[in-house]
């Protein structure tokens, strides 16, 4: 197990292979399902709009959650900081700034914030966007091996957008 953890970790940290993925303008509509403990627990319409503000290094990144008890809107950008790495940046203002990760075509990002780890991707199928966002804490391992931390996934949220224009 000792050997095999840094091979995959220096594999997993070869940007030899990140491909850029092909962000377009437009409007993409789903329903997000949301799971707590393997159970569907809710479910929320959905819409995403991307439009270019600087061509092929900055966008708007705007999700729109269509709930009648609690509407939320995320208006962010994203932005590239090495295409060739397949490095971007998730702005989310006020100093909060997700770094983000391309591998074929999705796009990843890994962050924790009040003890909770969250991993976030995008995958691009044709015209559609799948979103997904699992979360969990810390647990108590069994593990004798310290070298290794372990997170649960409690929750996971779920939207496969179709683009409508």
């Amino acid at each position: 197990m000792k050997k095999i953890i840094p091979i995959l970790l220096s594999f997993l940290c070869l940007n030899t292979y990140a491909q850029q993925i092909k962000i377009s303008d437009g409007k993409w509509k789903g329903n997000l399902l949301i799971w707590k403990e393997n159970k569907i627990v809710d479910s929320v319409p959905t819409e995403l709009t991307i439009k270019t503000i600087i061509k092929d290094s900055v966008w708007q990144w705007k999700t729109e959650y269509i709930s009648t008890t609690m509407p939320v809107t995320k208006d962010y950008n994203l932005r590239v900081v090495d295409k060739q790495k397949g490095i971007y940046i998730t702005d989310e203002g006020d100093g909060v700034e997700l770094m983000n990760y391309t591998f074929g075509n999705k796009l990843y990002s890994n962050f924790e914030t009040s003890g909770i780890l969250l991993t976030s991707s995008y995958e691009w199928i044709g015209n559609d966007i799948i979103f997904e966002i699992a979360s969990g804490k810390k647990t108590e391992t069994m593990s004798i091996n310290t070298e290794v931390t372990n997170y649960s996934v409690k929750n996971l949220q779920k939207v496969i957008f179709k683009k409508i224009n």
